[in-house]
């Protein structure tokens, strides 16, 4: 029958499970092989299930479709473990059907009792071609090599896709860290102040806030300690949550007790964009993106880590107020955690994402739509709201990451080859300038500097605004065109020898 689901998406459907729809369902179809098109695995009836017996369909979707780990404990929750059991006591060597024992039991929390020893070579959950995976845990039971990015309990899954891949092949943290032992010292101690600074400016402006100077100065003191060796703890995120808010009204004492959710401008229910888990629940799974980000020797790139804490923690959203700007925070404290940025340095990641707001929220939409789709929401008047979950804890549990791993790590690759660069280059430009100006023309420091930053910025011209500002305080304009001359100068036999201007 052309046209049929099997595997995964069949499971959801025949299950009535609350599984994320698959983007490339498998459908049989008149072809020779399995075939992936681009929006459906196409399967010929020689290879598809015989029959609409779940654990047949489950078989070919872990040959087939791969380990999508929502949707097989979903639908595991659903199966019987008898006939688990005893499709295993057929074949007790079955990799297949000891990765489903295994994944029986870790739906189900309970064991599946007198079946024979598994035999054979111990089998990956994931496939390490096809997955970024996590440090080896043998289950002797299953024979089985847990290695997901997390626990039983709370395991996001990072497909290895071609673009992904060039961006852990690029080595973004070893670049970076090369570039770094390569700068000045005065020049590096300055891009660190930048960096903080620009990443504060950054983060707010994605909230859609202009942060006052106290707020500011709090964040990028936030971020200085992204490279302590401290623990994260409820107690230290209420604290973080406290130094980034200024109203007392939003400072929590703890993580949320009560339901809350993100709405845009339209009214009532149609403007609940998401809904995040309830309080009990949010507290298990804070317990779980907690550990991931103090995991140490986890094997996994840092910047991976990084981006799966970030987005675990926000769609969690443990707190009232304030969990965008903290979870950007988290995936600097994971990656200065890990070792792996030198020097108190980090990334303005946050700069690069205010540039693609709508990448920003494209990756987590993937998550947060199909999400939403599984609360009844109604409005009670304009300001509050009932929500009802009708789906099960296992979509918080189990989640694809791919999209927002992948777009972590390509902002941490914009932030470094733009913005580190770039600014780095600019005050090494800086130093050159400032000095062959200082040395011929008499200016104080503060009227110089101003002259240094418009003409860089300006390719090497003040703007009419600075140079009416400065012949207004007194600095005669035979001696500014002199000083513009000098930056030209100084900018133009410099611009092959090493200075980037």
């Amino acid at each position: 029958m052309a046209g049929k689901l099997v595997g995964y998406e069949f499971l959801k459907q025949s299950l009535g499970t609350c599984a994320f729809s698959m983007d490339r369902p498998a459908r049989l179809s008149s072809v020779t092989k399995v075939t992936a098109m681009a929006d459906v695995l196409a399967v010929p009836a020689s290879v598809a299930p015989t029959s609409d017996a779940p654990l047949e369909h489950l078989l070919f979707a872990l040959k087939h479709e791969g380990l999508q780990l929502q949707a097989a404990i979903l639908a595991l929750k659903k199966m019987d473990g008898q006939e688990v059991g005893r499709a295993f006591e057929g074949s007790p060597s079955s990799a297949y059907l000891r990765q489903v024992g295994f994944l029986w039991e870790m739906a189900n929390g309970k064991l599946l009792e007198g079946l024979p020893a598994a035999v054979g070579a111990y089998t990956p959950l994931f496939d390490p071609e096809k997955f970024v995976t996590g440090a080896s845990r043998r289950s002797a039971r299953w024979r089985v090599d847990f290695n997901g990015l997390g626990s039983i309990h709370y395991c996001p899954t990072v497909r290895r896709t071609p673009e992904l891949q060039a961006l852990l092949d690029s080595n973004i943290l070893e670049s970076a860290g090369k570039f770094i032992a390569g700068l000045d010292k005065s020049v590096l101690d300055r891009a660190v102040r930048w960096a903080y600074l620009s990443e504060t400016q950054g983060s707010y402006a994605i909230e859609n806030e202009t942060p006052n100077s106290n707020k500011a100065e709090a964040f990028a003191a936030l971020l200085a300690r992204a490279h302590a060796p401290q623990q994260i703890t409820e107690e230290y995120l209420v604290a973080l949550q406290n130094m980034t808010l200024s109203n007392p009204f939003d400072k929590a004492v703890q993580f949320r007790i009560g339901q809350n959710w993100l709405r845009n401008a339209l009214p009532g229910a149609l403007g609940v964009t998401y809904v995040p888990p309830e309080p009990e629940l949010m507290v298990q799974l804070m317990d779980d993106v907690m550990a991931l980000a103090n995991g140490k020797d986890l094997g996994v790139n840092a910047l991976i880590l990084g981006a799966l804490v970030s987005f675990g923690f926000v769609f969690v959203h443990p707190f009232m107020d304030g969990n965008g700007r903290l979870s950007r925070f988290l995936f600097h404290k994971v990656v200065c955690g890990q070792g792996s940025l030198p020097n108190g340095l980090v990334l303005p990641v946050s700069v690069a994402m205010k540039r693609h707001e709508e990448r920003y929220l494209q990756a987590l939409q993937t998550f947060s739509r199909p999400a939403r789709d599984l609360w009844q929401v109604t409005a009670i008047d304009d300001v509050r709201v009932d929500a009802v979950f009708k789906g099960e804890p296992e979509i918080y549990r189990f989640w694809d990451a791919t999209p927002c791993v992948t777009f972590g790590l390509q902002m941490a690759a914009e932030a470094f080859d733009r913005d580190l660069r770039d600014e780095s280059a600019f005050l090494q430009r800086f130093d050159l300038v400032y000095k062959v100006v200082n040395d011929a023309v008499d200016m104080n420091n503060n009227d110089l500097v101003l002259l240094v930053r418009s003409c860089l910025q300006n390719e090497g011209k003040l703007s009419n605004n600075r140079l009416k500002q400065l012949i207004a305080r007194g600095h005669p304009a035979a001696l500014l065109e002199l000083a513009q001359q000098l930056v030209s100068q100084t900018l133009h036999s410099n611009s092959n020898g090493g200075v980037k201007v």
